[in-house]
This record gives C-alpha cells, structure tokens and sequence, in this order.
C-alpha cells in the first residue's frame, strides 16, 4: 500500500474552472497518497445549477471501478431514499469529501476493503470541494456521514447529536444525517432507513418546491 504522505490539492485545482474543467483536473491530482492505490478519481456529478449538493465519504469500490459517485449498493439505497423523499436525483449534485478510494485488501488479496480517510487526508482534498461549491452554489448542503459533516461543518461536529437539523456555515445552509452504508450495516434496517428517510424530508421541506 502506498504511504501516509499527505499534503493538498489546492495546486491542482484551476482557479474558476467549470466542473468540466475541475473534473479534467482532478484526474492529474497528486495531492495525497490515496490516487496510487485507486484505480480512478471519482470526481462529482450532477447539474451546475443544482440546488441541492449531496456530499459523501469517499468513493467505494463499484465507484473506484466506474469512476461515478454513488453507483454502488449505498448508492441504490440513497436512490430509493430521494425518490421517497420526492427529491429527484437527476437534480441533485452527487459528490464525496475524498475523490479516490481508500482500501485495504483481504487475506486473500481477492476483495478491496473500504477504510476511512484519516483527517489529514479529508484536509488535503478539501480543495476539491471547495471548488464544488463555489461553482455549483447550492441553495443547501446535505452531509452524508460523519467524514462529510466534519469536511463541512467542522471538526468538533457531532451527527449523531444533531442530525436532521438545519446548520449555518459560511453562508451557506447545511443538513448532516448518517450515511447509506450505515443504513446497510445497521441492525434493524428498517428502523434506520425511515430515520435517513424523515432526514431527506426534512431536507425536501426546507427547499421548499
């Protein structure tokens, strides 16, 4: 596996870039380890307009193989949440804190194994984001997980206290809940998949349309 080297992004994100541009960009990024290992960046995906923008962990390995966000089975659910949610994926900007997969192999080398980004990792390609943001300028954020949340609304953030409530940062209005996998692994699935449900419809009645 590679080594723990991280630095930044930033001097490879092209100032005022289109996100046809960024995504060109990213895929010569160097500024952390983790591109050694991925088979591909995962960059965003989803309208420049959009108004709402979903940002996730990291890329897992049906992503890493695809090169798109959220095609895997998190993705699925994820899927079926906003349809009930009656918020349209089509109109949803899709993207995650770090653009390539981190891993680890099984015994057999047969399997990648999904590990979650260190801090230092999450920092160094934050520029990335960033860079999201700015140019898809969402009416709301909503952060998928605590990797997400902490990119967004600081460290010190806490999913599990405050999930599902409407935050400020920077201007811009952000909802955090839990992450799709989480739903996955949980023990009772039902109970909480209607949680991430009443999440997104509380993200739906805030857009307001």
């Amino acid at each position: 596996m590679a080594s723990r080297t991280t630095t930044s992004a930033a001097p490879f994100v092209p100032e005022g870039a289109d996100l046809a541009a960024l995504r060109r960009a990213a895929d010569g990024c160097r500024g952390c380890h983790l591109y050694e290992d991925a088979t591909r960046v995962v960059f965003g995906a989803g309208p420049e307009d959009a108004r709402l923008l979903v940002v996730g962990e990291q890329p897992g390995d049906v992503e890493d193989r695809r090169g798109e966000p959220f095609v895997g089975p998190a993705g699925k659910l994820l899927d079926k949440a906003l349809a009930e949610a009656d918020l349209d994926r089509e109109g949803v900007y899709l993207t995650n804190a770090v653009k390539h997969f981190k891993f680890t192999p099984d015994a057999r080398g047969t399997r990648r194994i999904h590990k979650s980004p260190v801090r230092g990792e999450v920092t160094a390609c934050l520029p990335w984001l960033h860079a999201e943001l700015a140019r898809v300028d969402p009416d709301l954020v909503v952060c998928l997980g605590a990797t997400a949340a902490k990119a967004v609304l600081g460290n010190d953030f806490k999913v599990t206290e405050r999930r599902g409530q409407l935050e400020e940062r920077g201007g811009r209005d952000v909802i955090a809940t839990i992450h799709p996998s989480a739903v996955l692994r949980a023990p009772d699935r039902d109970e909480a998949y209607q949680g991430f449900l009443a999440d997104l419809r509380a993200v739906r009645r805030h857009l307001g349309t």
